[in-house]
């Protein structure tokens, strides 16, 4: 039976038990668009399966953002473009050895040789249909994509039932930026039926608004000092450890 499920008219996604990571297809003008797949190399080998018997050829791939997790494939989806943001992609370029060994150390049979080969997406966005909507929350480059037509957001590492919001240490001011984006966030959800996050379950109807208002509650949290009240905390212990460092980001330390 198969694991990749339609969504919405030429949308379907596939979850990993890998932390709940969603690989995701869509149908574009030219073809397939197959964004953010994984992750063990089993997983791969059953999306390549998956998608051949959807019978439209694969003609690009799309990584969200250069987390190792977001940056594999499979030579069966095929020698094809795969794209990113301009900071996504160089992002992905020099960090592509320790992208490899992240993906070596955390799952098995992964195509190591097709880790963080990610080039920048074209300004007219080329074959990735929709509108991509870029920000810095969670990591430098990340990117949503709104299917306007099909009423569906794909969002990333954002918006997740199971996910508190996850702040890149890297960055100054994530309590800013994931603001700042979930605003933009909210105004590209505001007509839309399905939200697609990049780890957890399909948000649709009521549920995109309650996601919104999680993520949003907990980071305002944040900004007051406070600790905020969220259950996805207590569905994995080990956020205790990201918790944590985005509670002495929000303080300045």
């Amino acid at each position: 039976m198969s694991k990749l499920k339609q969504v919405a008219d030429g949308v379907w996604v596939r979850q990993s038990e890998w932390v709940w990571t969603n690989s995701i297809v869509v149908r574009g003008e030219e073809g397939l668009v197959v964004i953010d797949p994984g992750i063990e190399g089993a997983e791969l080998d059953e999306l390549a399966d998956e998608v051949a018997g959807l019978g439209i050829p694969v003609v690009a791939g799309f990584s969200t953002h250069p987390h190792w997790d977001h940056l594999l494939w499979h030579p069966r989806l095929g020698d094809v473009p795969r794209y990113g943001t301009p900071a996504c992609a160089r992002l992905a370029g020099e960090a592509r050895e320790r992208a490899q060994a992240m993906a070596e150390e955390s799952a098995t049979g992964i195509p190591l040789e097709l880790v963080a080969l990610v080039t920048p997406l074209p300004a007219d966005g080329g074959p990735v249909p929709g509108e991509v909507i870029e920000h810095r929350a969670h990591a430098v480059g990340h990117a949503a994509i709104l299917l306007a037509d099909r009423r569906v957001l794909l969002a990333g590492d954002m918006l997740s039932d199971v996910l508190i919001p996850l702040f890149d240490f890297r960055q100054d001011d994530q309590v800013g930026a994931y603001g700042a984006a979930l605003d933009r966030l909210a105004d590209a959800a505001a007509d839309v039926d399905i939200v697609v996050p990049g780890h957890g379950a399909v948000a649709a109807g009521p549920q995109v608004a309650a996601r919104l208002a999680a993520d949003r509650a907990y980071v305002d949290a944040l900004r007051r000092g406070e600790e905020p009240a969220d259950p996805r905390l207590e569905r994995a212990d080990w956020l205790a450890g990201p918790h944590r460092s985005n509670l002495e980001q929000a303080r300045g330390r």
